[in-house]
């Protein structure tokens, strides 16, 4: 192979667009569609880039299609945007923008955002430590059997946090995480029982 001839080889093969394309063929149609606006293709691509899937793991870039689908109420971006943000991948952690990403990915009824919102009220991080609206959220994602957050519910029964204190609903709480199959709420269950609860 002529030594000109192999120099553009080189070239190409470091250009970072090629080995995407390369290695990950729906980069492109993701891409077009992404830049079209389209909320799902946005997600795609965000997700494609925080896996590293068949292309240069980068949060920064994870983070810009998150945000696009996020802001188009793409309910899983806006989660994974809470995600980074509470994490400080890709973006700067910031506990607040983290709440405000869960919150709209709860409002929409996703599950682990609920959970994510009542431990952020709990532990006071990105917003004002308020046990009522751990409860409230941990309440939503307890009802859809999220097994910890039926367990923090029941803590939260049990030392009258954010609630009236009822050992009874705690025990009904730390049963159903039980069954779920998370041994803490076995353990606290069985205690509360002891009591005679």
């Amino acid at each position: 192979m002529p030594l000109k001839l192999l120099k553009r080889k080189l070239k190409t093969l470091k250009n970072p667009a090629y080995n995407e394309q390369r290695l990950n063929p729906n980069i492109n149609s993701y891409r077009k569609a992404a830049n079209q606006g389209d909320a799902e293709a946005q997600f795609n691509l965000g997700l494609t880039y925080k896996e590293g899937q068949e292309v240069q793991q980068d949060n920064k870039m994870a983070a810009k299609w998150y945000q696009k689908a996020a802001q188009q109420d793409h309910i899983t971006a806006q989660f994974n945007l809470g995600l980074l943000y509470q994490d400080g991948k890709g973006v700067e952690q910031d506990f607040a923008s983290a709440v405000k990403w869960y919150q709209k990915a709860a409002q929409q009824g996703h599950i682990t955002a609920q959970f994510n919102l009542g431990l952020l009220y709990q532990d006071r991080k990105g917003v004002e430590q308020d046990f009522a609206s751990a409860v409230k959220w941990y309440q939503k994602a307890a009802e859809q059997d999220h097994i910890t957050a039926q367990f923090n519910l029941g803590l939260l029964y049990q030392d009258g946090k954010g609630i009236r204190q009822n050992k009874t609903n705690a025990k009904e709480w730390y049963g159903r995480a039980c069954d779920g199959g998370l041994q803490l709420g076995c353990d606290s269950y069985r205690e509360l029982n002891e009591q005679g609860y």
